[in-house]
């Protein structure tokens, strides 16, 4: 799982188990669960997209009715590929862009540690281990972070790396408070986590407010990076609907480099997940 919550919280609990119960999104409310550098170049087709209400990127949809609203709805399904991009980069190196960890596809080795951790130069919301990053990632986040302050939003990294040693122990604890099947729609197991790979970080926009909910999605932190996160290379993780596909509940606070080139081919064919791209199995549960 991508974010590194609290077990036990409310909101949370209360939409997986909402969920897991089958009674809907729709019967949710909303209460669930600096940086610098150049702005690259935007491709012809696309530009830096507002947060406000009254403009949308012209190749990217908005970020829609907040889940739980009385209009939100399964998105339709994306165009499959016609064919899985080269494969240009390994999909089972922790180190490549393009590795692809889910509930089938543990990270090898389980205790892998990234070899050019750093500190981004961004707003941060965590110390310690969770304010780092993979140089590359880092690189990005800067370019990013200073482009939506540029647009007058504010992006504050709230979770980065995490260690195999701490994923264990926050994988123990939801166990602990909501049992095995519970944590695993919400936590990822040691060993099977995008954040131990420094390409993925949460963000959140420093107010706190529904920090690591599905509301979120509707704070100008999410619509921005939703909107023109594939400018930088990043893709939204866990889209709205898709968790029969990537194993995880929608989760608009959580973002995975995958590389300029990769993000803005998903966005512009519309592929939601990274298994869907690169033509791999459906992981909602583990094996």
């Amino acid at each position: 799982m991508a974010a590194e919550t609290t077990p036990g919280t409310p909101g949370r609990r209360a939409f997986n188990r909402l969920l897991l119960a089958g009674t809907g999104l729709a019967a949710l409310s909303a209460c669930t669960p600096e940086g610098s550098g150049l702005t690259p170049s935007a491709p012809a087709s696309t530009s830096l997209t507002s947060a406000g209400n009254t403009t949308t990127a012209s190749a990217t949809p908005s970020a829609g009715p907040m889940p739980g609203s009385p209009t939100a709805t399964a998105p339709p399904a994306p165009a499959p590929p016609t064919a899985a991009p080269a494969a240009r980069h390994s999909l089972t190196d922790p180190a490549s862009p393009w590795v692809v960890v889910n509930k089938h596809r543990p990270l090898a080795p389980a205790a892998f540690v990234p070899a050019d951790l750093v500190q981004p130069r961004v707003r941060l919301a965590t110390s310690g281990e969770a304010a780092l990053l993979n140089s590359t990632t880092a690189g990005a986040a800067e370019e990013m972070f200073a482009a939506a302050a540029g647009g007058g939003v504010v992006l504050t990294l709230a979770s980065g790396y995490r260690s195999f040693t701490t994923q264990i122990a926050t994988y123990n604890r939801w166990v602990n408070t909501e049992g095995q099947a519970a944590a695993d729609t919400a936590s990822a197991r040691p060993g099977y986590s995008e954040h131990q790979t420094g390409w993925s970080f949460d963000i959140g926009d420093g107010s706190g407010r529904d920090s690591f909910t599905p509301a979120f999605a509707n704070q100008p932190a999410a619509v921005w990076a939703k909107a023109n996160a594939h400018l930088f290379g990043f893709v939204v993780r866990y889209p709205w609907m898709f968790h029969e596909i990537t194993g995880y509940y929608y989760e608009p606070w959580h973002l995975r480099f995958v590389g300029v080139e990769a993000a803005t081919d998903m966005n512009t064919r519309g592929v939601a997940t990274l298994e869907e791209y690169f033509g791999l199995e459906a992981a909602p549960a583990y094996l």
